[in-house]
């Protein structure tokens, strides 16, 4: 027997008779936070070069925001979920499939969109910078690496009542060829004994589109955190690596130097050696390594 709602209708009779209008329906985007690392465009071929942290900025062709760099991304189809949404975004725009992708975080502020009630699922996706084919879509100018830093510019405490907030002042710092701006964003964590959150705000910005500083920030975060207990840094990484490669890889991340012995000792489990050696590196040749499958 059909259960009858307060209003005396089945199931059946209610969605026959319900009316979507009734309610606003905002417009949801899948914003991507792509993340790649090349090596630094000065070279030795005497030494392994740098390495820096790169994601793709695309230049918005159109309003709002024209002229303006904005992550790739775009609204979402009736017939996909946003997971396939940011999955077809990356592939439109870099060309690749079947990489990492994590769901970062939903922003909805009001007014984060000037045409309308837009909220935005933000995904983050490492891809090794060889696999890359950039392309920009229909409704942008140009699609651009952009080196990133991400430094900590002031922090202070605070105790609240029942719990405290830490705030941290950062500055995000974005850099191709002659494009170079900034933007500074504060991170505020506040807890108590049962509960905690996290809030960003934009401080100052340059030539961003929207709140993808953010975003942005958002996602640096993230990295950052899973670096430290995942295997995540290796989905940056071609099939075949040196250790001090996947150590510089770490650094750029984490935008610190570390110990060799240590981080060898930490990533030892991740990885397993081949019996292949670099070659005409300009040095005495290093071994090779792999991803550890049975770790993933």
């Amino acid at each position: 027997m059909d259960m009858l709602d307060r209003d005396g209708l089945t199931e059946r009779q209610f969605l026959e008779q319900y009316q979507d209008r009734d309610y606003e329906r905002p417009s949801v985007a899948a914003d991507m936070v792509i993340f790649t690392v090349t090596d630094a465009e000065e070279y030795n071929y005497r030494k392994l070069p740098d390495k820096e942290l790169r994601i793709l900025l695309i230049r918005r062709g159109g309003h709002p925001f024209l002229g303006k760099w904005a992550l790739p991304g775009g609204f979402v189809r009736p017939n996909e979920t946003t997971e396939q949404a940011a999955a077809r975004e990356l592939h439109e725009e870099t060309g690749v499939r079947d990489v990492y992708l994590e769901q970062l975080y939903t922003f909805s502020d009001i007014g984060r969109d000037p045409r309308t009630r837009v909220i935005s699922c933000s995904y983050m996706a490492l891809v090794d910078s060889d696999q890359l084919q950039l392309k920009a879509g229909d409704d942008a100018d140009e699609a651009v690496w952009f080196k990133i830093t991400y430094r900590l510019l002031r922090e202070r405490k605070a105790m609240t009542e029942g719990g405290y907030s830490k705030t941290q002042e950062y500055e995000l710092r974005l850099k191709a060829g002659q494009e170079e701006f900034t933007a500074v964003v504060e991170r505020t964590v506040t807890a108590g004994s049962t509960w905690a959150g996290t809030d960003y705000t934009i401080v100052s910005n340059e030539g961003l589109a929207f709140d993808h500083a953010k975003i942005i920030a958002c996602a640096v975060e993230r990295l950052r955190g899973k670096v430290n207990y995942t295997d995540i840094a290796l989905n940056l990484m071609p099939d075949l690596f040196t250790l001090t490669e996947l150590q510089q890889v770490y650094e750029v991340i984490l935008d610190k130097d570390l110990l060799k012995a240590a981080f060898r000792r930490k990533v030892a489990d991740l990885v397993v050696e081949t019996e292949q050696y670099t070659e005409n590196a300009g040095h005495r040749p290093s071994r090779l390594y792999r991803r550890n499958l049975n770790e993933a």
